[in-house]
């Protein structure tokens, strides 16, 4: 079956599934990333509390863990969640947010990285960083690099930890040892909305959390993202009118909206 067949089955099969996806995300993204999450038909559970982290993990059907807003607190809970997602091999997703932007981020992913995640998605820059290339290169949580400039990096980060490396982008690149993928889907509006990356990664746990292909499982969320943005910035009028079409698009998406959008190309 074709890959573009497929993106749609597995769009279909998180909404029978309604994946329980535990959440240790930032602030500013908190509510989105729960909309976002209820919109694909997946259930959101946003908790940080070290004392229930191993329960929530055992719970639920995928992690994902959002530096965004780092502390002491937090970096706890977020390495009990791993460590307990690592042993038990349930999936779990890194958004390695402004990775290289101080000491205190890139130890906290160094230790992180350790529990082996089943997919880092991140941009150019923070994939960069956390590959030790080029440090310098990230600015904040913005992206100074091209997706394509990353491509090195996430090659060294997936021969290093085996996890399925997500480089978005105005082209997102998935890159698993064997292919690279390339989903030119989106829409410049959407860099100006904050957190739809962090929407990417929450998104990308629903769907490696019930999908076995965890590449396929990547995949399909990151078109999903790009073709919901894209249609949506077509009715919208800034940022703000964006932010409400996207997840309106994320629930509403047909069959026809996806196999008539999608832009995917491969490299064996």
């Amino acid at each position: 079956m074709p890959m573009e067949n497929k993106i749609w089955k597995h769009i279909e099969y998180v909404r029978q599934q309604s994946p329980l996806v535990h959440n240790i995300t930032n602030y500013v993204v908190m509510n989105n990333t729960a909309n976002a999450l209820l919109a694909v038909g997946a259930s959101p559970i946003i908790a940080h509390a070290q004392s229930e982290m191993k329960e929530m993990v055992n719970i639920s059907n995928a992690l994902v863990i959002n530096i965004g807003t780092l502390d002491e607190y937090w970096t706890e809970s977020m390495l009990i969640a791993a460590h307990e997602a690592h042993e038990t091999r349930k999936p779990w997703i890194l958004d390695p947010v402004g990775a290289g932007a101080t000491s205190f981020r890139n130890e906290t992913l160094r230790k992180l990285l350790a529990y082996k995640p089943t997919v880092i998605r991140g941009n150019a820059s923070e994939i960069i960083a956390l590959a030790k290339t080029n440090i310098s290169a990230t600015k904040g949580v913005d992206s100074t690099a091209a997706s394509y400039e990353a491509i090195e990096a996430a090659v060294n980060l997936q021969r290093e930890y085996g996890a399925v490396i997500c480089i978005s982008g105005a082209t997102d690149i998935i890159i698993n040892g064997a292919t690279s993928v390339f989903i030119e889907n989106g829409d410049p509006l959407m860099t100006k909305v904050t957190g739809l990356g962090c929407t990417a990664s929450a998104l990308t746990g629903a769907f490696t959390g019930c999908i076995s292909d965890k590449t396929e499982a990547v995949i399909a969320a990151m078109a999903l993202m790009g073709i919901a943005g894209e249609l949506a910035a077509k009715h919208s009028n800034g940022p703000g009118s964006l932010q409400l079409n996207f997840i309106d698009k994320l629930y509403s998406i047909t069959e026809e909206e996806v196999m008539s959008n999608i832009r995917i190309r491969y490299d064996r």
